[in-house]
């Protein structure tokens, strides 16, 4: 990758990983399907008069509409709201690396290379490490977190099959789908006067929380994740998700005051390692100048056209 491009997958993953403090101060405000509701009803009004129409097929607005925004978010909000904490749910919602490399590779026929499952599995250690120093939460909560888990992976899948040019305007049109779905389940589930008495009691930190997670995680962190999708396979791209979780315990630790311990360090170095395997590429080995064959020294000229084939491999020494 690009250094520029890595740059921003870690800007990503940085405004992904304290996007788990803001979303547990949000809830505290908002019923989670609400908050949701509200997340991308601001990310997408007033800019979707504004940005033209999505340049690719309508399908790709829905399926991501429906399984990032809905069935993601909603899952995430609902499992937080369970009581799993900020920092675990940022280290359980990295599956998606796992699932987005599987997703890869049924639906897209995309194959990891060995150093790139050898870094997820480095960097994975260490969400696992992190995990088991971490308070857990609800059987409830987790399981409905690493549901969304899959659906980022899967939404991750149809975000680069849609292969939008403009993924900025392609993340406001699909942010047009989850409103009105979330508020109707919300109502269903959480009930309409607790919406409505959410929105009439609405303070500074709700609507600092719902313009963060609009504005900053939807809206730059989805558009600029379609991005790289968009120039990169998946297997190089979803690795650095596994970032988010150490952005997650450093906020959480910043401005909730978590205790970090040793071996939430040694975890987070492990991600970062893992990380940085997963980014090696071999080099390929260098075409000898085009003029240098076109016409050989009579020691170098094959006997026989079998023993040219057979030695086309070797380097004359």
């Amino acid at each position: 990758m690009k250094p520029v491009h890595v740059a921003l997958a870690v800007a990503v993953a940085a405004v992904w990983g304290a996007n788990f403090v803001v979303i547990d101060v949000g809830l505290r405000d908002f019923p989670p399907l609400l908050f949701s509701a509200v997340r991308f009803l601001l990310a997408a009004f007033p800019a979707v008069f504004f940005v033209g129409r999505p340049q690719v097929a309508w399908r790709w607005v829905v399926a991501v509409g429906v399984t990032l925004g809905i069935m993601k978010f909603g899952m995430l909000f609902l499992g937080m709201h369970a009581g799993l904490p900020p920092g675990l749910a940022s280290l359980v919602l990295q599956g998606q690396a796992v699932f987005t490399v599987l997703f890869a590779a049924v639906l897209l026929k995309e194959r990891a290379r060995r150093v790139q499952i050898a870094g997820t599995a480095i960097a994975s250690v260490g969400i696992v490490l992190a995990g088991l120093d971490s308070t857990a939460g609800t059987l409830t909560g987790f399981l409905l977190v690493v549901g969304a888990a899959a659906c980022w992976g899967l939404s991750n899948i149809a975000m680069r099959k849609a292969g939008s040019p403009d993924a900025f305007r392609f993340m406001v049109w699909v942010s047009v789908v989850p409103p009105v779905p979330l508020a109707l389940l919300s109502v269903l589930f959480e009930g309409g006067d607790a919406d409505l008495r959410a929105l009439q009691q609405m303070n500074l930190s709700g609507l600092g929380a719902a313009l963060y997670v609009a504005w900053g995680a939807t809206l730059f962190g989805f558009a600029t994740w379609g991005y790289l999708l968009r120039i990169y396979d998946a297997p190089t791209v979803a690795p650095f998700s596994l970032l988010v979780p150490v952005f997650g315990l450093a906020s959480a630790w910043l401005f909730q005051g978590e205790h970090m311990t040793p071996v939430t360090f040694c975890a987070a170095a492990l991600v970062v390692v893992g990380i940085a395997v997963g980014m090696l590429r071999r080099k390929n080995k260098p075409m000898p100048p085009e003029g240098s064959r076109c016409h050989p020294k009579p020691s170098e000229r094959p006997l026989s056209p079998r023993l040219a084939h057979s030695d086309s491999g070797r380097t004359p020494s």
